[in-house]
């Protein structure tokens, strides 16, 4: 009822200040899953072949998931077009890693090198965009680079001879919770900061 009433100025303050709330939420999300992930990953991802696979396939299949939420959340993918390719991209690894666990862990490796450098790239695009309008964007930026980068060193690792583990991966995951975490601290300072101010 109050809502209704108000003058429009303040009703894009509280859909901005809603926003706001939820980005860093989903950041926080975001670095939740991964801690967790790097950790079912290097226990009972090292023991067992099936769970290891089952990790593998739900890592691209959660960023799938979690870019096209928060795009819905943010305008809809017509909005959000680095985040609607990322929706595509990560599902089709997700399909890519299925099949690539039929052959060798180098494939499913190659795999996750091209999506680490196709989904940092998009990533960095959308940190880019939200720059003016969002912070801890620099955090984002320096996650999409270096996941390009992980990309890139993943797909030499896919080509020695010596089979890779879902350890290698990882350490690249544990990377990206990290610095999905800064973003959150930093946003949530930043708003604390400004509530007082």
């Amino acid at each position: 009822m109050t809502r209704a009433i108000l003058p429009a100025n303040d009703q894009t303050t509280i859909a901005s200040g809603d926003r706001e709330q939820w980005l860093t939420r989903y950041y926080v999300s975001r670095a939740a899953f991964s801690a967790i992930w790097v950790a079912a990953a290097l226990t009972v991802g090292r023991q067992s072949p099936a769970l290891a696979a089952g990790l593998l396939i739900l890592y691209p299949a959660w960023d799938a998931a979690a870019n096209l939420v928060d795009a819905a959340r943010n305008g809809g993918l017509a909005n959000n077009r680095s985040q609607a390719v990322n929706v595509i991209v990560s599902a089709v690894t997700t399909a890519a890693v299925i099949v690539a666990l039929t052959m060798s862990m180098n494939w499913v490796l190659g795999v996750f090198g091209l999506w680490a450098i196709f989904s940092g790239l998009l990533q960095l695009t959308t940190a880019v965009r939200r720059w003016k309008t969002d912070g801890g964007q620099w955090a984002m930026v320096l996650s999409g680079g270096q996941s390009a980068v992980a990309g890139a060193f993943f797909i030499a690792q896919a080509r020695m001879p010596e089979p890779p583990s879902i350890a290698n991966i990882a350490g690249y995951a544990s990377l990206g919770a990290l610095y999905f975490l800064v973003s959150a601290v930093w946003r949530s300072v930043t708003q604390m900061r400004r509530k007082r101010a």
